[in-house]
C-alpha cells in the first residue's frame, strides 16, 4: 500500500479521503485510520528543454505531445477490477483522478476531458469542473456531463460511485495505480491503448523513460559508498498527522533513482507508514527529509519541523536540511516523473541541502 497525491488530502477534507480509499481495496489504510483517529475534517519536443529548466518552472504545467492524436475506436480492454470494456468514443473523458489526468492530457487529449477530480491540479485542468465532494466522487455530477469514458483506478471511490456510472452504461476503465518508476510506461500504455492512441502512447513513453534516464545521470558519483539516507514524511499539521514512510509509501522508488537510500525502508519499515516516534526517527536517521510542499507548510515550515518529537535530533534536523516538492506531482509516476526526480536531484546535492 502507498500514498499518492491522488489519496492525500491537500485541505481541511481529510476525514473524507479516508472514508473514501479503503473503499476500493489499494487504499494505504495506515493513513487512513490515523486520518479518521484524529477526526480532522504524437510529435516529438519542438524545442527540448533541459530537465532543469522543466522543473520547477513548469510544475504546474503538463507538457503534451505536439499534435492532437486521433483515436482509433472502438477498443476492449480488460480493467483492473476484473471487468471488460469497451470504448466507443473519446468525445467526453472524465478521469477521476490527478495522475490520470496528467496521462490524458499529455496524450495531447486535453481538449476532450469535461472533468476533473480535485487532486488534477495542473493549469489546463484548471477551468473544468470538479466532481469530487471533497475526495469523494459524485456519481450525479459525473453523469450530468455526458461522459463517452470514465478512467478511475483502484483507489477511487466511493464504490457505490463506481459501480453508479457502470449502472448507467458508461465505459469505466479501472487502471491498476502506480508503485514505483517501473510503473509509468504501463501506465500510459493502459490509458493510450484504452483511448484509442496507442502511438501517441508509446512516443509518450519514450519520451518519458528518455527523460527519467537523463536526469538519473546527473546524480553525483558516492565514490566514498556513503548515500545519503532520506526520510519521506507525510504531514499535516491541521490534523495532527505526522507519518514516516516505509518499504511500501511510494516513495523509495524515486529516492533510489535519485542515488539515495530510504532511510524508513532501511530501518525495517516494511509497511506504508507509521506513526512518527522519536525511537523510529533516531534507527532511520535521515541525513535529509523529503516532503510534500503542503505537508511543509502545515506544520510552518522548517522551524515548525523540528520541533515535531525526533526530527531536531537526526543529522537532518541538525543540519535543517529537506527537499519538498509539489504535492499535485510528487507520486503520480507520470509524464511529469523526470522533473520530480530533478527537483529531489537538485535539492538533495545542493550545499548543504535545502535548508529552510
Amino acid at each position: 500500500m502507498r500514498i499518492s497525491q491522488d489519496f492525500a488530502p491537500t485541505g481541511p477534507d481529510a476525514a473524507t479521503t479516508a472514508r473514501r480509499r479503503p473503499a476500493r481495496g489499494r487504499a494505504a489504510a495506515a493513513l487512513a485510520l490515523a486520518l479518521v483517529l484524529t477526526g480532522c475534517g504524437g510529435g516529438g519536443d519542438a524545442a527540448p528543454k533541459s530537465a532543469s529548466a522543466r522543473s520547477s518552472a513548469d510544475a504546474d504545467r503538463v507538457e503534451p505531445l505536439a499534435g492532437a492524436p486521433k483515436p482509433k475506436l472502438p477498443v476492449t480492454v480488460d480493467s483492473a477490477d476484473g471487468e471488460k470494456v469497451t470504448i466507443g468514443s473519446t468525445d467526453r473523458i472524465v478521469p477521476l483522478t490527478g495522475s490520470l489526468s496528467e496521462i490524458v492530457f499529455t496524450l495531447g487529449l486535453g481538449e476532450q476531458v469535461v472533468a476533473r477530480d480535485i487532486t488534477a491540479t495542473f493549469e489546463q485542468a484548471a477551468r473544468l469542473p470538479v466532481v469530487t465532494r471533497a475526495h469523494d466522487v459524485s456519481a450525479e455530477s459525473v453523469l450530468s456531463l455526458k461522459p463517452t469514458i470514465v478512467l478511475a483506478d483502484t483507489t477511487t471511490g466511493p464504490s457505490e460511485a463506481i459501480d453508479q456510472i457502470r449502472d448507467a452504461g458508461i465505459p469505466l476503465l479501472v487502471v491498476e495505480p502506480a508503485q514505483g518508476l517501473d510503473d509509468v510506461g504501463r501506465r500510459i500504455d493502459t490509458v493510450a491503448e484504452a483511448l484509442g492512441v496507442p502511438s501517441a502512447g508509446a512516443e509518450l513513453k519514450e519520451r518519458t523513460e528518455k527523460r527519467i534516464a537523463e536526469v538519473q545521470k546527473t546524480v553525483p558519483d558516492h565514490t566514498d559508498g556513503e548515500k545519503p539516507r532520506v526520510a519521506f514524511l507525510y504531514l499535516r499539521g491541521s490534523a495532527s498527522v505526522y507519518l514516516l514512510g516505509g518499504a511500501e509509501s511510494g516513495a523509495g522508488s524515486l529516492l533510489e533513482a535519485a542515488g539515495a537510500v530510504d532511510a524508513g525502508k532501511e530501518s525495517g519499515l516494511d509497511k506504508d507508514f507509521t506513526a512518527i516516534t522519536s525511537e523510529a526517527l533516531a534507527k532511520a536517521a535521515p541525513d535529509a527529509i523529503l516532503l510534500m510542499t503542503k505537508g511543509f507548510e502545515s506544520v510552518g515550515g522548517m522551524d515548525g519541523l523540528v520541533r515535531i518529537p525526533g526530527i531536531a535530533e537526526t543529522p537532518a534536523g541538525m543540519d535543517r536540511r529537506v527537499v519538498t516538492v509539489d504535492d499535485g506531482v510528487l507520486l503520480n509516476y507520470g509524464p511529469r516523473t523526470d522533473r520530480v526526480l530533478t527537483e529531489i536531484v537538485e535539492q538533495l546535492y545542493a550545499k548543504g541541502g535545502k535548508g529552510r
